[in-house]
């Protein structure tokens, strides 16, 4: 049981990591900066950790990224929404093409606008919509789920997901 934990809980550190370097790949949308890498290790994380890992290394890396300057305060609901959603539907449905429809969803339409009181309160920007989030996280959330999916892909027909099972 000990190896199995050591095993999830380095993997969760490698996959941290990976999230906050993947960020300066990010796009500037609406004082938002878009990172679809830290949307692929949501979806990598759900599938081979589980939601409570997945949710974890999402708040981890959007608090290291805010601490570097590489994000901003959106970071958390973004992916941490996304992050649950994704986890969860992994966990029940063991499919990846609903896990990655449920990162785009939680992380853009449910993440979009739970960044509306973060935007409005925690950053003191006024004149902003409630639904201003939802296209550019929606954006980002896309191209990482896409390239999740063709890598969880691989990473299944090779066998490497029953390393962690």
């Amino acid at each position: 049981m000990k190896s199995k934990t050591t095993k999830k809980l380095a993997m969760a550190g490698v996959f941290t990591a990976l999230a906050v370097v993947g960020s300066m790949l990010s796009v500037p949308v609406a004082s938002s900066k878009c990172a679809p890498v830290q949307h692929m290790i949501n979806i990598l994380s759900a599938v081979l950790l589980g939601p409570g890992y997945s949710v974890g290394i999402a708040f981890v890396a959007s608090l290291l990224r805010n601490i570097l300057g590489l994000g901003s305060f959106l970071a958390f609901p973004g992916s941490m929404v996304g992050a649950l959603c994704c986890g969860l539907v992994y966990k029940f449905s063991k499919k990846v093409l609903p896990t990655c429809v449920a990162e785009a969803f939680g992380t853009g339409v449910l993440g979009g606008i739970a960044a509306y009181p973060v935007a409005k309160y925690a950053m003191g920007l006024q004149d902003i919509g409630m639904f201003v989030y939802v296209v550019p996280f929606l954006i980002s959330t896309v191209a990482g789920s896409i390239l999740a999916f063709v890598l969880v892909t691989a990473l299944k027909k090779s066998g490497v997901t029953e390393f962690f099972e």
